[in-house]
């Protein structure tokens, strides 16, 4: 029996070191279909795992995360998120939103433990394609505004070259006409 436990306790450390995020959950009162419903809405990269809260509590402790536990009271359950926490923290709040028996504990986002109000946040953001999207908006508009900027100074020269340049041209043709009459003057 403890060297199952010991395995158990070493599969959750790693989960815990390999998720780019981790949520746990107090999933009292829901069906079975309703669990198997959220595992399903978290996707492929997100696994959704009941576990006992002292292996969870110690698998944790393995993993270097402090700070957690206050969260293993109660049924709890554990998404090991292994691609967009964002994405993962939006379904969880929906899923808690249609079906208010599940209930965000907290969890580890970067390595850090985090609140509840954090996992709530989190799912408040844009997913990262629309972020990403916005960025790169931003930095495209950015771009052409510096090299306006850059271009400005050189195009104001050429401007001002091209002025002098009619400027000198339209005084040349007087100038020859006034120096032809004043030598044709003197002549005479």
């Amino acid at each position: 029996m403890k060297s199952e436990k010991v395995q158990a306790v070493s599969e959750l450390a790693g989960k815990f070191r390999d998720s780019s995020a981790t949520v746990l959950t107090e999933y009292r009162g829901l069906t079975v279909a309703q669990l198997t419903e959220l595992r399903h809405s978290l996707g492929r990269e997100t696994t959704y795992t009941v576990a006992k809260n002292t292996l969870t509590s110690r698998a944790a402790k393995d993993a270097g995360l402090d700070g957690l536990d206050g969260l293993f009271v109660g049924p709890t359950a554990i998404a090991f998120v292994g691609g967009d926490p964002v994405e993962a923290a939006k379904h969880l709040r929906d899923f808690a939103k249609a079906h208010p028996l599940l209930v965000i504990k907290g969890g580890v986002i970067e390595g850090r433990a985090a609140t509840a109000e954090d996992i709530t946040k989190l799912a408040n953001l844009e997913s990262r394609e629309i972020l990403l999207a916005k960025l790169a908006g931003a930095m495209k508009g950015n771009m052409a505004k510096a090299a306006a900027v850059f271009a400005a100074p050189a195009s104001k020269f050429a401007r001002t070259m091209a002025a002098l340049q009619e400027k000198k041209a339209a005084e040349s043709p007087a100038a020859g006409t006034t120096d032809a009459a004043a030598e044709a003057g003197a002549e005479g």
